[in-house]
This record gives C-alpha cells, sequence and structure tokens, in this order.
C-alpha cells in the first residue's frame, strides 16, 4: 500500500488562536480570530478586537499564531 496523505484527508479548522499585544500597555492577550463580541485588554480596557461577521479585526499586534 502506498503512503496516505492525511493532511488532504482529514479537514483542518479555518479559525486559530492568536497571541495579541495591547497596543496601549503592551500586555499579551490570547484571544480567537472570529471572535463574536468586541475583546478589551485586561489590564487597561482597551479594544484589541472587533467583530466583523466573520473573521475579527485585529486592533492590537500579532505576537503568535496558534494552530
Amino acid at each position: 500500500m502506498s503512503e496516505i496523505d492525511w493532511k488532504k484527508l482529514i479537514p483542518r479548522p479555518r479559525s486559530r488562536f492568536l497571541l495579541v499585544a495591547c497596543q496601549e500597555c503592551n500586555n499579551e492577550q490570547i484571544i480567537f480570530d472570529s471572535a463574536k463580541t468586541k475583546v478589551n485588554c485586561r489590564i487597561c480596557g482597551s479594544t484589541l478586537a472587533l467583530p466583523r461577521g466573520g473573521k475579527t479585526k485585529i486592533l492590537g499586534k500579532v505576537i503568535a499564531i496558534y494552530e
């Protein structure tokens, strides 16, 4: 038997978690890239992400992407 390419057979999710740094206080926070509500910084309260119907609009700096 030939080797099966499992990545083609098993669907991968299209959404991811992101490590985002706040523009105001540089606090790092993990958020979902398809958030349905406004995401605020836990330290200073500034807006990190806004919902746009599908993918969110990220207002902070994306540091890492977790898949």
